[in-house]
């Protein structure tokens, strides 16, 4: 589903070159749930961002659900980022102004889903995240956990592929960071593939793998700085 290999990644100024990612090999396939930690500064946002089609890389090959995002022009990109990719972030970054339904409904718009459709999904995903009663609630009305329960909800009314989470739990206390983990394993276990990136060891230690990046080189925890792919079978899902 996600295949990087030999990504680099370099930031350019008139009088500095800096190598966020050198040489990046990465393989996710589909049933997993990884967790990507590692110092602050050693690239792991800088992946994220070229995982998520929110940057391009420099060097090498990223294939996404078999399609190698290089050649693809801005809008193909913007088109398969919308249908493929889920993004939760630690700031939750829910528009204020909106409720929940519309916070979900936004990213659905710009798909151009039909009014039917779009609802079907918006009541779906927040059935799914527990807030089925509260899609009329703005976010200030609502705690941390649910405000990140509502931008998960966001993420999946898409039916994305991959679901990228950036320090989903930085913001939350122990109990609604388990909470929030709970919900990505469930989203997993149905079949999303989760790329976690966490400095907390206790969200790394329940993800199936721990891809650790220093200085944006990768080393897979289980299996050693190799090809990085995953360290056990995917789980099977039901059709």
């Amino acid at each position: 589903m996600l295949h990087m290999n030999g990504v680099s990644k370099v930031y350019r100024t008139a009088m500095v070159e800096t190598h966020a990612l050198r040489e990046l090999t990465l393989e996710v396939r589909a049933g997993e749930l990884v967790a990507v930690t590692g110092p602050s500064g050693s690239g792991k946002t800088t992946f994220l961002n070229i995982a998520g089609l929110l940057e391009e890389l420099t060097r090498g090959e990223y294939l996404l659900d078999g399609v190698d995002v290089r050649r693809l022009d801005d809008r193909a990109r913007s088109r398969l980022r919308n249908e493929k990719i889920g993004f939760v972030f630690q700031s939750f970054n829910l528009i204020p102004d909106l409720d929940l339904f519309d916070n979900v409904d936004v990213p659905l718009r710009y798909r151009g889903l039909g009014r039917r459709e779009r609802r079907r999904r918006i009541e779906g995903a927040l059935e799914r995240v527990g807030l089925a009663s509260r899609m009329r609630h703005f976010p200030a009305e609502l705690s941390g956990g649910q405000q990140q329960r509502a931008a998960i909800a966001r993420a999946i009314a898409g039916d994305p592929k991959l679901l990228l989470a950036d320090e989903p739990t930085g913001n939350l206390d122990s109990q609604m960071a388990r909470e929030v983990m709970q919900l990505l394993e469930e989203l997993n276990a149905q079949g999303t593939i989760v790329v976690i990136v966490t400095h907390d060891p206790e969200i790394a230690a329940r993800a199936q793998r721990n891809v650790h990046i220093v200085d944006g080189v990768a080393t897979d925890l289980e299996r050693g700085p190799s090809l990085v792919q995953p360290a056990r079978p995917p789980a099977q899902h039901s059709a």
